[in-house]
């Protein structure tokens, strides 16, 4: 079942031992609190004693102001309004491009992070305010994916608590979480945001206990009520009820924790969870990525040899075309070119020193006699 970290700050292990950076991707729907939570982290790493200031980087380029001062930003690459203007986009055409347009280039911001991993414990990514245009578009894919293969990767999915209260806006947070965790296959943490608004034990509650999301969803004070005019379930309740029992399974392999940002309350359980992920991506993500990598090598290696055997086999002669005397025969000797045992062949590709060669085998041209009709020419001796 769902997890919920408890760990305290002089608990949480804020350095790996080998000194490996760990990288959080913050994802999460438009309002959750996604650029206050990483704020709050950056201060949190601060005040640590050594302070363990991370390496953050802002991929959203439609933010008018961060809380934060970051390390790479994308709007110090791209000009957000530039892109729609030149264009012709809206918003979330002009950062869906202007997403597209950096991921070209992060090959560099990838080396940039590479070269300091090994002095730094925590990266941490921000991603745009809209999560379709990062989790489903294949700059966002791009960029996950060569991040989780170069060091630690964990998501941190953030979600509104307050707006999470109604069975149906929970579950579909969690079918949210749920298809993200299958897309990326990375350790994931549930990050229950707002704490300090609405506590996070109901969220809880309804993981760990099927029966007790049933009774919310029955109750006569769920929005748009439970059962319609003929006392029957309606069809949003029989839905959700159906994903339940689905996501019950989905519910036992997630860690939750509550923050707020706002207080700061829930932080050291956050980084606890985050280290239990580090060695979930070690124990379940690494096998996997070489195991994918022996399949994409496997099959890169077949259609080379598949193009090889072609290209052989569109060389090749029909031996019937050519008559027998056409046929090259290795052992027989032309005529023409046929020499003795004890001569020394030169060929074409040979360097032969003229102080080896006997002096008879070459004609003096400047004995040669020039006559009324043509030159005569010495013969060797």
């Amino acid at each position: 079942m769902a997890s919920s970290s408890t760990s305290t700050a002089s608990q949480t292990p804020l350095a790996s031992t080998d000194k490996e950076a760990i990288c959080i991707i913050t994802i999460g729907m438009a309002g959750s609190g996604k650029t206050t939570f990483v704020q709050r982290i950056n201060s949190y790493l601060h005040s640590q004693s050594p302070p363990s200031p991370p390496y953050i980087l802002n991929l959203d380029p439609a933010v008018s102001h961060l809380p934060f001062d970051a390390n790479i930003d994308i709007r110090d690459t791209i000009d957000y309004k530039q892109v729609m203007k030149q264009y012709h986009l809206g918003p979330n055409g002009g950062i869906l491009t202007a997403l597209n347009l950096f991921t070209t280039k992060f090959e560099q911001v990838l080396g940039l992070i590479e070269k300091r991993s090994k002095s730094l414990d925590y990266v941490i990514l921000d991603t745009p305010g809209q999560i379709e245009i990062f989790t489903w578009s294949a700059s966002g894919s791009i960029i996950t994916d060569a991040v989780a293969s170069s060091i630690p990767t964990v998501v941190a999915y953030v979600i509104d608590t307050p707006r999470t209260t109604s069975p149906a806006t929970f579950m579909s947070n969690m079918l949210y979480a749920c298809s993200i965790l299958y897309k990326t296959k990375l350790p994931f943490i549930l990050v229950f945001n707002k704490t300090d608004v609405q506590s996070h034990d109901f969220a809880i509650e309804w993981m760990q206990d099927f029966e007790a999301f049933q009774a919310a969803l029955s109750s006569r004070d769920t929005p748009g009520n439970a059962v319609d005019s003929e006392g029957e379930p309606t069809y949003m309740n029989s839905l959700m009820n159906s994903m339940s029992l689905v996501l019950d399974e989905f519910y036992k392999h997630l860690k939750a924790v509550g923050v707020s940002s706002l207080t700061g309350d829930g932080i050291p359980d956050f980084f606890a969870a985050v280290e239990e992920a580090r060695k979930e991506y070690h124990e379940s993500y690494v096998p996997e990525l070489k195991r994918i990598a022996a399949i994409r090598e496997k099959k890169l290696k077949a259609k080379k040899e598949d193009s090889l055997n072609r290209a052989l086999k569109d060389m090749q002669v029909d031996p019937n075309i050519r008559g027998p005397g056409d046929k090259w025969d290795p052992t027989a000797v032309d005529e023409d070119e046929e020499y003795g045992e004890d001569d020394e062949y030169v060929g074409e590709d040979d360097i032969a020193d003229p102080a080896d060669v006997p002096s008879s085998s070459f004609i003096d041209l400047t004995k040669a006699r020039k006559g009324r009709d043509a030159v005569n020419w010495p013969r060797p001796a």
